[in-house]
């Protein structure tokens, strides 16, 4: 129907199962939509390890090359190297964008995430709903012969200038760093800055694998995270990282072999960029806040709230020209990287701060944890979402409400938020305190009972 939207179209992605929610027919049809319907004349694309990537990559510049664009093709590469790709050659005609990727979904998914000149994201609401009615109407044979040119594009070496640029100025001192690659892209940046960084690697499921033979690379699972935290005790190293498939999410884990929750990164990175250039605007996600605010504010910058995902907080940050944006999930957006998200740039700068500061990131992170515990995550399946949520709004209707994205509630010594997943049929809850650890596992239960009656 000329109305409808193909099911792997999201809110600001393209993700499903292959071949029954995308396959090299859609993928087809989304390349002659971005040339036809948004008019792109010079894209770059790139793909991530995935084994259905090939195809889906190839249909995808056959419908752009029928539609008249140019494309500059990167290859197998992570999404901020597309990102890269695009704002540091806007100059140069480049217009568009599409990394064909799935991020942490299982193997047999794919998907795409497509950015606009300057890697300004195509959401929902900037046209990625219009490109899926127009794939879904689209006819294969409405395919024509190539016009655009199709032409490899060669730039990691400027995008690993560009990440070392974030550490200029005095050497860091060496470190131990275990790397977890999780089988995705992240192994072949890794290796090109281990020539440019004094640091030993302690290399995990290094090598590039779309079969993922060791379990998809997505580090926010608890039963992904013991692996890492084993090798960073077993090594001695000063902190442990690893990455999603396509690496634009980087989590750490203490010298301890302890997993530090995406939540305390945002403050860390946050006044990391404030000593650099004060009195900036730092954006950050409502699902957990005070610690946030607390650390931005006594470090002289200004908290701004956003709506949760990769596709609003890029445009508010160009709106607000935020210096830093961080989400609790480990997205960390960076005004110099085109407002995009860097799996890269976070730990370049922690590394250059423990490099400097010569204190364990245990010590880093240890008082904002103690001042500000944290439910975690939680998601729940639930029959109906809306529901739920206005429930839980009339039990807790005497605390101060916040609709920025679900429902969030504040009361003196906690607060939570609860809100829809824009990607899998979930509810998301997380949970703070001031503090008070007993208070926090009690209103997490009580909180969980609710959402599961």
């Amino acid at each position: 129907m000329a109305n409808s939207i193909p099911s792997s179209f999201k809110a600001y992605d393209i993700r499903g199962r292959v071949p029954d929610e995308l396959n090299a027919d859609l993928a087809k049809a989304i390349g002659c939509g971005l040339a036809d319907l948004l008019g792109l004349r010079r894209v770059v694309v790139g793909r991530d390890i995935r084994l259905s990537g090939g195809e889906i990559t190839a249909a995808l510049v056959e419908g752009l090359l029928s539609g008249g664009s140019d494309v500059l093709d990167l290859g197998i590469c992570g999404t901020e190297e597309m990102y890269h790709g695009v704002f540091s050659l806007e100059d140069q005609g480049v217009d568009g964008g599409v990394i064909v990727t799935a991020s942490h979904n299982p193997a047999d998914y794919n998907g795409m995430k497509i950015v606009l000149r300057g890697a300004r994201p195509l959401s929902a609401d900037t046209g990625l709903h219009d490109l899926g009615r127009y794939a879904a109407s689209f006819s294969p044979q409405a395919v024509k012969p190539a016009t655009g040119r199709h032409s490899v594009l060669s730039c990691r070496k400027e995008y690993i200038e560009h990440l070392l640029s974030y550490i200029a100025g005095e050497p860091p001192a060496p470190l131990k760093i275990v790397v977890n690659s999780g089988n995705g892209c992240a192994g072949a940046v890794l290796d090109q800055l281990e020539g440019e960084l004094p640091h030993t690697f302690f290399k995990l499921h290094h090598r590039p694998d779309g079969s993922f033979p060791n379990g998809v690379p997505n580090p926010l699972l608890p039963e992904n995270r013991e692996e890492t935290s084993r090798a960073v005790l077993e090594n001695g190293a000063d902190f442990g990282l690893a990455w999603d498939g396509d690496f634009d999410r980087c989590f750490f884990w203490d010298e301890q072999g302890n997993f530090i929750e995406g939540y305390y990164l945002v403050a860390l990175l946050a006044k990391e960029m404030l000593a650099r250039s004060a009195g900036e605007k730092i954006l950050h996600d409502p699902r957990l806040v005070w610690n946030t605010i607390e650390e931005v504010e006594k470090s002289g910058g200004v908290p701004v709230m956003t709506r949760t995902g990769h596709a609003f907080i890029k445009e508010r940050m160009r709106l607000e020209n935020a210096l830093y944006g961080g989400e609790m999930s480990a997205h960390h957006y960076f005004r110099d990287f085109g407002y995009c998200d860097s799996g890269m740039i976070p730990w370049l700068l922690i590394a250059s701060l423990l490099s400097r500061r010569k204190e364990p990131l245990s010590a880093l992170v240890g008082d904002m944890v103690a001042a500000y515990p944290v439910s975690g995550e939680i998601n729940s399946v639930v029959e109906d979402a809306d529901r739920v949520i206005a429930a839980i709004e009339e039990i807790y209707v005497d605390g101060a409400r916040d609709y920025t994205d679900g429902l969030s509630v504040a009361y003196a010594n906690y607060r939570f938020n609860i809100r829809k997943s824009n990607t899998e049929p979930l509810l998301r809850l997380n949970v703070e305190t001031r503090g008070d650890k007993k208070l926090l596992e009690a209103k997490t239960r009580e909180l969980l009972r609710e959402i599961n009656k």
